[in-house]
């Protein structure tokens, strides 16, 4: 077989001299001829992969002359990963000299040693360990330790992980043994119990509390049952003696108590407060979270709680839901009160001093609510979009371009790491090449890491854009970080459900930036983030195909399935798409309990009086995206009022002749330059160059 390793570092220089060669024609060029002269590589490497996740050798006939591939590596590493169970040192070991370094080689290794662990080979875990591959891998290592009748030294071997509020399995073992070792003493159990309280792990509480002496376990306990069941430990707690222990377990259980069930806290804080001698802080503690969670139900007393609370018990938190529930309540001076009560940093924010603006509008102060909303115009957010709209002025929108430095993008297009990311996501291992995306970039300057997200916007792969220009002017590159990806439909998709594309668009960037294989804790998938079984309903209800959940991760299924469900939404908010969003995000059930209680107010003031922080943001950021996507398609945009229909009245998609908002960009319209021979320097550019880019093919 060809020594794998030398015949790629021999192909390495040829490979980057092939590509300097190419610059002359531009890095578009380089990035087709790359795409074009691997597509049977890629083609072959698929398949292969496919066989060695099965385990065994049959792979091997299948990448013959794929040794010299880039991805060579990941083959092999796929078939010993499956055959684990069977493997020995000697096959681990070939594989590591090959490929030191590499992420393979780095997974195997920490997967060979689980194995180890689970077999008590510890002689040769111990041979293979290295520091550094985790807190259960560490804890292994331990178990090895006291497999050879060595003791355990607290300082060097568990001060670290005692640090840690929950740790895995694996370091139960260990953990017992330093009980039995007499190292677990009172003071080092209730440093963990604190630090696992404060984090909401009342499992970790739970488990440490036995080791205490008799009364401190009792406490420990019901500082668990607070964390864990509140209600219960609430119902108990007049019983409780009043000790520092008990103090924090109540502050605890009614903090708890108090998000779920305010009312019930209430009552218990009226009954608890005279039986505890709790201190400031812990009183402040308690109020807080009462007022705050009264604040979020909108209950009468809220605005009141909130006014009233002292300043030691204010949070940022607080004070802004002061803020919502005046605004809610349409009480301006009440608002106005709330505004000045802000801290500095949120005084500064844009949604803030955009509601500053609204509310002295409101109470007929109009010239210093127009210069407001001047200034906040100036920004190219949600609030900066309403308050131009507000003051009938143009978006203020500046585009941005990179400057080209042929040079460094062949060097970038040469490097080991990128090249193996690039090639990973080219077969649909997009997991495994966000990976080796970030260990190739570890460290490395601002620069290059945005020179890098540009060329990954150029091979389609456009996530890594979105996530790479998010900071300073490369806020300002609008091709790269919204994306139109022509080739996934999404203009004729939306089209055919009878929605608009821009918002379609807005809805992806938000829900996935891109990311086509996204996955939600909840099993949402693909880029507009769609639960299987929504999907197959929406797919029923419209008479479309349905391949299973695993068929979300295709594009353009996805987008089809999306735009369909986004129409549904839409369909039951009067064509809404603000109020449609909402619903895509907290399900329409919880958008109908919000309106319901609040459906006289404003579009404006419903969203900011939204009770979901999420929900809140994710309607500000799809509308902001929808009127940037519009502009992108378009040159021009909807105003955002247009999108955001008041209650009663109806959402109709634009015709040709609709109003629409001019863009333009306030000076300074350009960035500090960077070097001409910067890669991240910024050149301005006019709307032209970014609303109707060339379509990137996404192979590339």
């Amino acid at each position: 077989m060809t020594n794998a390793p030398a015949a790629r570092r021999a192909a390495r220089p040829l490979r980057i001299l092939a590509r300097l060669a190419l610059v002359a024609m531009g890095v578009g060029t380089v990035v087709a001829a790359q795409a074009e002269g691997s597509a049977a590589e890629r083609l072959r490497f698929r398949q292969a992969y496919a066989s060695a996740q099965q385990g065994g050798d049959a792979w091997r006939a299948q990448a013959a002359g794929l040794e010299n591939y880039v991805l060579f590596p990941y083959l092999e590493a796929a078939a010993l990963s499956h055959d684990l169970r069977t493997l020995d040192r000697a096959r681990v070991d070939a594989y590591l000299s090959r490929y030191p370094g590499m992420i393979p080689a780095a997974d195997l290794r920490r997967d060979f040693l689980g194995e180890l662990a689970r077999r008590k080979d510890w002689a040769t875990f111990t041979a293979m360990y290295q520091p550094g591959l985790g807190d259960g891998l560490s804890c292994f290592a331990l178990q090895a330790r006291l497999s050879r009748g060595e003791p355990l030294v607290f300082e060097r071997d568990l001060a670290d992980l005692w640090k840690k509020a929950s740790l895995p399995n694996a370091c139960d073992p260990v953990i017992a043994a330093a009980h039995d070792q007499g190292l677990l003493t009172p003071e080092r159990l209730w440093s963990r119990i604190q630090i696992a309280a404060d984090a909401g792990k009342g499992g970790t509480v739970a488990s440490l509390a036995p080791w205490l002496p008799p009364e401190d376990a009792i406490a420990a306990q019901r500082i668990a049952q607070a964390l864990n069941d509140p209600a219960t430990a609430l119902s108990g707690a007049a019983n409780w003696p009043d000790t520092p222990r008990h103090r924090q377990a109540v502050t605890l259980a009614l903090q708890r108590m108090a998000r779920k069930q305010s009312a019930a806290a209430d009552t218990a804080w009226t009954t608890l407060r005279p039986r505890f001698t709790l201190s400031e802080q812990q009183t402040g503690a308690i109020e807080n979270a009462l007022a705050l969670f009264h604040a979020t139900d909108f209950d009468a007393s809220a605005l009141d709680r909130l006014a009233a609370l002292p300043a030691g018990a204010q949070t940022d938190a607080t004070r802004e839901w002061r803020v919502r529930v005046a605004l809610a309540r349409q009480d301006w001076p009440a608002a106005l009160s709330a505004l000045d009560a802000l801290g500095a940093s949120q005084k500064d924010d844009g949604e803030w001093r955009y509601f500053r603006a609204f509310v002295l509008a409101k109470l007929g102060r109009q010239g210093e609510a127009k210069a407001i909303y001047q200034s906040v115009a100036q920004e190219a957010t949600y609030f900066g979009f309403l308050a131009a709209d507000r003051v009938d002025a143009a978006y203020a929108i500046c585009p941005a371009r990179m400057a080209t430095d042929e040079t460094r993008e062949a060097a970038l297009l040469g490097d080991p790491g990128l090249d193996r990311a690039f090639e990973l996501y080219a077969v649909g291992l997009q997991k495994l090449a966000r990976r080796e995306w970030t260990a190739a970039l570890a460290g490395r300057d601002a620069d290059t890491q945005r020179l890098a997200a540009d060329l990954a916007f150029r091979k389609g792969w456009y996530d890594r854009a979105v996530f790479g220009l998010s900071s300073g002017d490369a806020l300002r590159l609008y091709e790269q970080r919204f994306p139109l990806a022509r080739q996934d439909g999404v203009v004729e998709q939306s089209s055919q459900a009878g929605i608009e594309a821009p918002w379609a668009y807005a809805i992806i960037r938000a829900e996935s930036a891109w990311m086509s294989d996204a996955r939600s804790g909840a099993d949402a998938r693909g880029l507009m983030q769609l639960l299987p079984s929504t999907a197959a309903l929406v797919a029923q209800r419209n008479g479309l195909s349905w391949a299973g959940g695993e068929s979300l991760y295709e594009p353009t299924t996805n987008i089809v399935l999306g735009t369909r469900y986004l129409a549904q939404m839409a369909a039951r908010f009067n064509g809404a798409p603000w109020l449609a969003s909402a619903a895509y995000n907290a399900g329409p059930n919880k958008v109908d309990q919000w309106v319901a209680a609040r459906g006289n107010l404003e579009p404006d003031l419903f969203v900011v009086s939204i009770p979901y922080k999420e929900t809140r943001e994710y309607v500000a950021r799809v509308m902001a995206f929808a009127v940037i996507y519009d502009w992108r398609l378009n040159g021009n945009a909807l105003p955002i009022a247009t999108r955001m229909t008041p209650f009663g009245s109806t959402y109709t998609l634009p015709t040709s002749g609709a109003v629409r908002k001019p863009v333009s960009c306030p000076a300074p319209a350009v960035a500090t330059p960077a070097p001409a021979s910067t890669p991240a320097a910024m050149e301005p550019a006019p709307a032209s160059a970014t609303s109707a880019p060339t379509p990137q093919d996404p192979q590339q």
